[in-house]
């Protein structure tokens, strides 16, 4: 916006209210008159207020911006999501705005309401929530949402898209490789499992187990019920305080299945409170292969998301239907993990009982 010029000056010019000028800036002019839309579009012109933006928006409805909400950037893994989306949309001719919403879904409706306000169409969603009803009165007047790494619900009933990470699998892939390097006694720390995603990876922690004919034993599952919020900005503790638990019990875990690759860092510091070392005493496994899994000590061996594809993936999805290019029923993508293996994981060095 040029700074000689506002908004106050075209409402006056087009002999509008201010209201008028933004309610057509915002795409909130079904409503409007001809005449009325005619007169601000041609102030708007005339003085130049915000050119290239506002003819953008006057000829598509929407602003070539799209909203990204995640958890938290306290967890590197979505920094680096938020990274990615932002050079797929780059490339597109977008930028992104960024919100942190810790999954509250308060926070999320207040997040689009504003970001709808002001001409946003698109929004990439991480907060991988039960539910997302808190969204469906944005869908319904227009708003376009990508799901990232949640997986389609039964319950749903909105049309929103969906990009995802095999959970199921992933989870799969960490508590098998510690299976076939002999562990029985295998951990599982974690956050609140209040999430599609926390709900899918317990759940492939679980029928692994059960494939190979180990009973799944509810003492080994470690799950901070926090009254309030994830656990996502707080992840390297609570995967410290899981791991200290586990591992200070007599008949303890040989190996730990860690809720995301945050946790798995905390479970390492858990490990040293208590005197034990990585993989010697105990062999620890994450789910993400952020940026941190290689350059801790040891290595971390975890399951890697394709962060890159799903990413490009969602940012494609969401400007289709921006664009109107893609006007079909939601499409939900799953992609498939795959395990990493470093360092931090080896045969039991001594057999539980």
């Amino acid at each position: 916006m040029s700074p000689e010029v506002t908004i106050q000056d075209v409402a006056r010019l087009a002999g509008v209210s201010t209201s008028t000028v933004s309610n057509l800036l915002n795409g909130r002019n079904e409503r409007m008159r001809p005449e009325t839309l005619e007169r601000v579009q041609r102030a708007i012109t005339q003085l130049g207020y915000s050119p290239n933006r506002a003819a953008r928006h006057l000829k598509t409805g929407h602003v070539e911006m799209i909203g990204v909400i995640v958890p938290s950037v306290a967890n590197p893994f979505y920094g680096a999501f938020a990274s990615h989306v932002e050079r797929a949309a780059l490339q597109a001719g977008y930028q992104i705005l960024l919100g942190n919403s810790e999954r509250d879904p308060e926070r999320e409706q207040r997040y689009a309401e504003e970001l709808w306000s002001h001409g946003i169409r698109g929004l990439i969603f991480g907060s991988s929530l039960l539910a997302l009803t808190h969204l469906a009165t944005f869908v319904e007047h227009g708003l376009s949402i990508v799901a990232f790494d949640r997986q389609a619900q039964p319950v749903d009933d909105l049309p929103i898209d969906s990009v995802t990470v095999d959970n199921v699998r992933a989870a799969r892939l960490a508590t098998e490789h510690l299976l076939n390097l002999g562990h029985r006694r295998i951990g599982f720390v974690t956050g609140p499992v209040r999430t599609v995603n926390r709900q899918s990876r317990l759940e492939g922690y679980r029928k692994t187990l059960a494939d190979f004919g180990v009973a799944p034993d509810p003492d080994l599952i470690w799950e901070k019920a926090l009254e309030k919020g994830f656990g996502d900005t707080e992840g390297v503790e609570l995967g410290r305080s899981g791991a200290r638990e586990l591992l200070s019990r007599a008949n303890r875990p040989t190996a730990l299945v860690a809720i995301n690759d945050m946790y798995a860092f905390g479970a390492y510091a858990g490990a040293r409170d208590l005197g034990l070392r990585v993989p010697h005493d105990i062999s620890i496994v994450g789910i993400d292969d952020g940026v941190l899994a290689e350059v801790v000590d040891p290595p971390l061996t975890t399951v890697r998301q394709p962060l890159a594809e799903m990413t490009l993936a969602a940012v494609d999805l969401v400007i289709g239907r921006i664009e109107g290019r893609d006007d079909g029923p939601p499409r939900h993508l799953t992609m498939q993990p795959e395990l990493i293996v470093r360092q931090s994981t080896q045969e039991p060095s001594w057999r539980s009982t």
